[in-house]
């Protein structure tokens, strides 16, 4: 048996050998030759030093006795230097008396020479005579050629490394030689002689031990070696009856692996059987759901048809004059119409984020502002029950985030119609603050609260706490269902803990990211010195619940805050009740700079030097009302808002073009519409529209989707095939509101898109967005 050459032992420790010792040699030969080229740096500078300071005494005597001849001999001799290349003698006044120079010698070495030393050195030593030591007679100057010296020092330097690299050598093949003798022949006598052995009978070879190396490494690697081959004949003959018994063993194994992979060959046929009817019903389940959302995007427009008319034509009633017994009934089926609008909303929507067809806005909006607008809504539903709608705001919440208004609106909708439906006596607070980067929303009730097990209800669709809170207080289960899974999906949590008779506390935390806004619509102006120079004494008590969000914000705002006294010099809040006894002793005698009555029944009457702040509290009535009561009216105060009479005037009469197939819609709309001042042309269609399009001109086309002979969709994509009316506005007006259905509008050229029932408001703003502009009056 042979190994290969660069594979034996004795090459490859010869070989780490050698190069850790050439590398050693190298860095000593390098740091030998560091230090001989600073020698040959010194040496060079002394030399020349040493030719100069020969020289000085004679060129100093050649300058002051101006002998020109004796200055050429010495400038002669200083070239015979090897290393000269120019020498002169220059006098007193920059001129040179005497010059002699010779050229370089060249060679291809000599830029490394030049990298090393340079290319030239000039040496100058100033002429004087000792008689005359103050006189200066000139300078003696020597210019020297550093390849000289530059080519000794590379001729001991490569010197020195060849012989380094003579010595690795010779090292080399001496140690390859010891090394083979000495190590890798005995090895090799070892390994032939384990060659040889036979398989079937290993035990019976022992190895010789070679000569001279009873002793060593080696001789101790052959013992232990037959040491082994003993173990092993014995160990041989305990194998053999191991195996036998092996063979009695795996026969039952055998048998037992057959049984086994029988049971579970039953087994996966029976679970490929079971994965079969899950995907029969997984498939069955998808069709199912597909068969709902066409069924309800279906009911959606034919129920939402019938009940446009039906609250259209409730409202045109309720605004005609009419008895009180009739209005109340009226008003009945108008709340009935809404209620029974809101549910079909809530299961639409429900289906729509089961579908996944639930489509979420991302725009700029204040989470202030909507809780107060939601707080606001929901305190007169509160006043009928007798309890406090309480909105606490953190002062610190950013103005604008990015996110979804309409679907947080609905969230805390449902949150606080719940709380209230839920809570006979007490209050119901939401708070709003920024956490760990979301906004988190808390709406807590004191009202019946819940079980245990209720609260693995409540988020079921048509489920409730119990039959008792069904039967007690009514309702459909829908409208948790809908939070939950509004708040998932805007990656969201919303949390709940409650105890029964103890209140329920919910808590929904969004992520929504701050609206990084130079110039928010909704910021505050600032607050006045005279605010916070006046201050405010608090004359409502302390258990009142509204208190604590009121101080919070004048704190915030810097507005000092004091205990109410009579004649005080501020502004006196109390609170606006018949029994409260603080506002009857303080209010009318109050002698400061006014008075704002707190009221949150919503029945306080303005006086003279009295203002009314309600509740809940929305940030900017308060500002508002501080201004007015401090007599601040035109210094920040203004309502921007305006009334709802400034809202809804009407700035011009527009012409518009109805087109509507239903006769009931047509009448509630066109109604609608009269009352805002505009007149109204109808269109049974499509095709209708465009007859009554090219009779006459219209300011805005308000177009219905589904329609016979031609529907609203092929009706604008014909209007802008026109070029006449390309710039002409047309708004969708449908009772589709399933995912999609906008797009399919714009899709068509349509402007914009409202849904069904008609809404006034809506409607203004719809029709004022996109009025064309007034002409100018020449």
């Amino acid at each position: 048996m042979t190994t290969a050459f660069q594979k034996r032992l004795s090459y490859r420790l010869t070989r780490d050998t050698v190069l850790i010792a050439m590398v050693l040699g190298l860095v000593l030969n390098v740091v030998q030759v560091t230090l001989d080229y600073f020698s040959a740096r010194d040496s060079m500078e002394q030399e020349i030093q040493a030719l100069i300071e020969i020289s000085h005494s004679p060129a100093s005597q050649i300058a002051y006795n101006i002998d020109i001849r004796l200055a050429e001999e010495l400038l002669d001799g200083l070239l015979r230097h090897p290393a000269t290349i120019d020498a002169r003698i220059i006098d007193n006044n920059g001129q040179t008396m005497a010059a002699a120079s010779q050229s370089s010698p060249d060679s291809r070495y000599r830029w490394i020479s030049d990298l090393l030393f340079g290319d030239s050195r000039v040496f100058s030593r100033e002429l004087v005579v000792p008689q005359l030591s103050d006189l200066s007679l000139g300078n003696l100057t020597v210019t020297i050629d550093t390849y000289h010296y530059g080519l000794l020092f590379l001729q001991r330097a490569g010197y020195t490394l060849l012989s380094g690299l003579l010595k690795s050598l010779v090292l080399t093949a001496a140690l390859l030689a010891i090394f083979y003798f000495v190590l890798t022949r005995p090895m090799l006598n070892v390994i032939g002689t384990l060659s040889r052995v036979r398989a079937e009978s290993p035990e019976k070879i022992r190895l010789p031990v070679p000569r001279n190396h009873r002793e060593d490494e080696i001789g101790l690697m052959v013992g232990v070696i037959n040491q082994h081959l003993e173990t092993i004949d014995s160990s041989l003959a305990q194998l053999r009856a191991a195996e036998s018994a092996m063979k009695n063993y795996s026969g039952q194994l055998e048998q037992e692996v057959e049984d086994r992979t029988r049971e579970i060959s039953e087994k996966n046929e029976a679970l490929q059987r079971g994965n079969r009817a899950l995907v029969r019903a997984k498939e069955d389940a998808v069709r199912r759901a597909r068969a709902r959302a066409n069924f309800l995007a279906s009911m959606s427009h034919e129920i939402r048809t019938p009940l446009n008319g039906v609250l259209g034509m409730l409202g045109l009633a309720l605004e005609g004059d009419l008895e009180p017994a009739q209005r109340n009934r009226l008003e009945i089926a108008l709340n009935a119409g809404q209620s029974l609008l809101g549910l079909l909303n809530d299961i639409l929507d429900i289906s729509k984020v089961e579908a996944g067809k639930l489509s979420l806005e991302n725009i700029p909006f204040s989470v202030r502002n909507l809780i107060e607008e939601c707080a606001t809504l929901h305190a007169q539903q509160a006043r009928r029950k007798n309890i406090d709608v309480v909105a606490d705001i953190d002062c610190d919440l950013p103005e604008m985030f990015l996110g979804d208004p309409t679907r947080t609106r609905q969230i805390l909708n449902n949150l606080l119609s719940n709380a209230i439906k839920f809570t006979e006596q007490g209050s119901v607070s939401i708070r709003a603050t920024r956490f760990s980067g979301n906004v988190r929303i808390d709406v807590i009730d004191t009202g019946i609260g819940m079980s245990k097990e209720g609260l693995h209800r409540i988020f079921s669709p048509f489920s409730q706490a119990d039959s008792d809170t069904t039967r007690l207080y009514g309702g459909t289960g829908l409208g948790l269902t809908l939070c939950r899974q509004l708040v998932e999906r805007m990656h969201g949590q919303i949390l709940v803990d409650s105890e029964e008779q103890k209140g329920t506390h919910f808590t929904v935390n969004l992520p929504l990211p701050v609206h990084d806004q130079q110039e928010a619509e909704l910021a505050m102006p600032a607050i006045p010195d005279q605010l916070r120079q006046t201050g405010v004494d608090m004359g409502i008590p302390p258990d009142y619940p509204h208190r604590t969000s009121i101080e919070n914000q004048l704190r915030a705002w810097g507005v000092p805050i004091r205990d109410a006294a009579r004649n005080g010099g501020g502004i006196l809040m109390v609170v606006a009740e018949k029994d409260d006894e603080t506002a009857g002793q303080l209010a009318p005698g109050w002698s400061g700079t006014g008075v704002i009555l707190v009221d949150r029944n919503g029945s306080a009457l303005p006086a003279d030097n009295r203002q009314i702040l309600s509740m809940p509290l929305r940030r900017e009535q308060l500002f508002r009302t501080l201004c007015r009561a401090a007599g601040l009216e035109h210094e920040g105060a203004g309502d921007r808002t305006g009334t709802i009479e400034e809202q809804t005037e009407v700035t011009r009469s527009l012409n518009l073009l109805l087109v509507e197939d239903n006769q009931v819609n047509q009448v509630v709309a066109s109604s609608m519409l009269k009352k805002l001042g505009h007149s109204v042309t109808l269109a049974e269609n499509g095709k209708r529209a465009l007859e009554a399009l090219q009779q006459a001109s219209f300011d805005i086309v308000l177009m219905d989707c589904q329609m016979p002979v031609m529907d609203g969709y092929e009706a604008t994509r014909k209007i802008r095939e026109n070029p006449e009316w390309w710039d002409l506005p047309v708004i969708a007006v449908t009772a589709n509101v399933m995912q999609g259905d906008r797009d399919d509008c714009l899709e068509s050229g349509m402007n914009d898109y409202i849904t069904k029932p008609y809404n006034r408001a809506d409607l203004k703003s719809i029709i004022d967005r996109w009025a064309p502009p007034e002409p100018q009056e020449d």
